[in-house]
């Protein structure tokens, strides 16, 4: 269990309390799960506006080439995922999964080319994980390096790109998943637009000893807002997106998770680079017949949000499991309860009946199409 002994603080930790942050425990730092406004305003003002999150806990990773060729890299990785990394252009990103022996994903990242060397993101619970996976199966074509000296923040919502282009003019002609470095208030960033929250917005990593500096740069629009863990965990869930730990992990294949769009045909069976990947047998096997399990979407009736772990039933008696709630709250831009479940796909159809336990009863539930909300990245 963390204790405040043993937490980390991100460089923007003096910043966070001076903005009156509610400062918890999360992924071994201690992080703002919300700030005076409240969790339901922030989520509302991103989703209108534009809101600041502290991400520093990720881990930024580096894959360089010894060659002096990224192309060697993106081989070297594919190793690992069951992505097309060659095929992502310089200055460009793409969502990936790292898998393992029995098909179940390790973690999901984030994988840039920055034209000379691989960028990773990567969980904040997993990173160091991630890198000693890295080093063990890629040393003998790269150098790996997880980035210490540099914070993380994502602004996200639909005025994000004015706030950033009153900085930086060039960040109104990127598009989704470009990637590109930039110089803001005289530091040397490195931004991408993307982020977690099914908003336009970006994602910036900066120089530790210039993050509070940029972050005070941007809250000085009135238009930008500070939000917390509380809501950021919100706007994914509205949007469809997963929590590691909860939506996915080792036992959840990528399939299983719903996630057939983030494996390219080229690494799909008869594809020129198939195969290859952790557990491909698994994966590639399900994508062809499915799998027994399917990642779906939940609307409860009711005011009542479903939480993570309970389980559901296809009676109202409890008598035959189907699965159960993986992700689950109060969705503050649709006005009701969301959630997202693991069931077994005989079940997954959009619309069928099922039950959830909650304190003894069982309340009526109903699988949904995800994203509850679409998203509005800049396509």
């Amino acid at each position: 269990m963390d204790t405040a002994s043993t937490l980390l603080n991100t460089p923007l930790h003096d910043l966070h309390l001076s903005l009156g942050a509610r400062m918890v425990p999360f992924a071994g730092y201690s992080m703002p799960v919300q700030y005076p406004e409240g969790i339901l305003k922030e989520h509302l003002h991103t989703r209108a506006a534009a809101g600041l999150f502290d991400v520093s806990h990720m881990g930024q990773v580096t894959l360089v080439p010894r060659s002096g060729r990224v192309e060697d890299a993106a081989l070297a990785l594919e190793r690992l995922v069951p992505v097309d990394v060659l095929g992502i252009a310089p200055g460009r990103q793409r969502y990936g999964v790292f898998t393992n022996e029995a098909g179940g994903i390790l973690d999901d990242l984030m994988i840039v080319n920055r034209g000379d060397h691989l960028f990773l993101v990567v969980n904040a619970s997993r990173k160091h994980e991630d890198v000693a996976h890295l080093r063990a199966a890629l040393s003998d074509v790269c150098d790996i390096t997880l980035i210490e000296d540099h914070a993380l923040i994502a602004l996200q919502g639909p005025k994000a790109e004015a706030a950033l282009a009153a900085l930086w003019p060039e960040a109104a002609g990127m598009r989704f998943m470009d990637a590109r470095p930039a110089t803001l208030e005289g530091a040397a960033c490195f931004v991408t637009r993307s982020g977690y929250s099914g908003e336009d917005g970006y994602e910036i990593s900066v120089p530790a000893d210039a993050a509070e500096r940029l972050c005070r740069a941007l809250l000085a629009n009135p238009d930008v807002h500070p939000v917390g863990l509380g809501a950021r965990d919100s706007l994914r869930l509205e949007s469809g997106l997963c929590l590691y730990g909860n939506d996915i992990d080792e036992g959840i294949s990528p399939v299983e998770a719903a996630l057939e769009w983030a494996m390219q045909k080229v690494r799909r069976t008869d594809g020129a680079r198939a195969g290859g990947f952790p557990g491909a047998d698994r994966i590639l096997g399900e994508l062809q017949s499915g799998a027994q399990r399917r990642r779906i979407g939940l609307k409860t009736e009711g005011r009542a949000p479903v939480r993570g772990g309970v389980a559901l039933f296809a009676d109202a008696e409890g008598r035959q499991p189907v699965g159960t709630v993986t992700s689950g709250g109060f969705g503050p831009s649709v006005d009701a309860p969301v959630a997202m479940g693991l069931i077994d796909s005989a079940h997954a159809a959009t619309g069928t009946a099922l039950f959830a336990e909650v304190r003894g009863k069982y309340l009526p539930v109903t699988v949904c199409a995800l994203p509850f909300i679409p998203a509005r990245f800049k396509r």
